[in-house]
């Protein structure tokens, strides 16, 4: 019959090892040596190998055999304790997985430091992250894919679902520097930029199949995602609106420019927390929306008498990171 140690002499193991004596670790477990030493000979029995050398000396030296072991051993008790916490943490209701969608809007300075706190406060929890553009985020959450989406574009409000609104990202038009419309220095009009590429980032969602936000051009490049096409208008291949989170250290380096294009509607992009209303957030779940809330929260909308200069739209975006 196979061997099968129980976690109790696993963990005797673990103590005589770390104790280095079988009197040193019948103290720590609060045991009379004499089971100590019954436990690890029951342990050896099974596994057919010698895990410590008995000398006569007063210290319990591994073997090699116990040396190979103990790895192993630390392994298996430390999952057993993981596995432990997470029973405990559903008898106290916290979820034991959670999924999150994420639009690219939301900075992701302020999205690394929610998740290094998330990751401390709750760390039996496994954690699924997807990203996505515009409807996308809306679609993760309706068909389930996602507990809660952070962000996205609310094209209609559905009853399924509760919507609160948490905070605001800026969306500006861009191009590098030495494109032709940044080296036009004004003003631009609808005309300047009607023959110039512009990149448009292609929603994957089904809710916004077939439509168009902001496309001003007559010639377009379309992308799966954002980073692909900050990556093509910092190379000079056409322009488009960014994140003014994506945008900051481009526009202080100056590989990027903003473009004036009232055209464009530029401006305050509001963040959203979205989830079926039938589910409610678990533990987690309601402290990763809190955590958004209040990061983003230090990005407002301005109001109807705030400019919309870049310089103060950086400065709003560095508070939430």
């Amino acid at each position: 019959m196979d061997a099968n140690p129980t976690l109790d002499q696993l963990q005797v193991f673990l103590a005589v090892a770390d104790a280095g004596s079988f009197s040193a670790a019948a103290r720590q477990l609060n045991r009379a040596q004499s089971v100590v030493s019954y436990t690890i000979g029951n342990l050896e029995g099974q596994l057919g190998v010698s895990l410590f050398a008995r000398n006569g000396t007063r210290q319990s030296l591994l073997t090699d055999a116990g040396r190979a072991m103990l790895s192993d051993a630390r392994r298996i008790v430390s999952d057993l304790q993981v596995m432990r916490a997470k029973a405990h943490s559903m008898v106290q209701g916290l979820e034991p997985e959670l999924s999150v969608a994420i639009s690219v809007m939301v900075p992701m300075g302020a999205t690394l430091s929610i998740l290094r706190d998330f990751q401390q406060r709750f760390p039996t929890v496994s954690l699924r992250i997807e990203v996505g553009e515009l409807g996308r985020i809306m679609e993760l959450v309706t068909n389930g894919r996602a507990s809660i989406g952070i962000g996205g574009a609310l094209l209609e409000q559905e009853d399924s679902l509760t919507v609160d609104k948490i905070g605001h990202n800026f969306l500006l038009p861009a191009a590098a520097a030495d494109h032709p419309l940044a080296k036009l220095g004004r003003t631009l009009t609808l005309a300047d930029v009607r023959e110039e590429t512009q990149i448009v980032v292609s929603d994957a969602s089904n809710l916004t199949a077939g439509r168009d936000f902001n496309v001003l051009s007559y010639k377009t490049w379309r992308v799966s995602d954002m980073a692909t096409k900050h990556q093509l208008i910092r190379g000079g291949l056409g322009w488009g609106g960014l994140p003014a989170s994506v945008l900051r250290e481009d526009l202080r380096k100056g590989r990027i420019v903003h473009l004036d294009v009232p055209a464009y509607e530029q401006g305050s992009y509001t963040l959203y927390a979205i989830r079926k209303t039938a589910t409610p957030p678990g533990p987690a779940a309601a402290w990763l929306i809190e955590a958004f809330r209040d990061k983003l929260s230090n990005c407002p909308a301005p109001d109807s008498n705030m400019s919309f200069s870049p310089q103060l739209i950086m400065e709003k975006v560095a508070a939430s990171l």
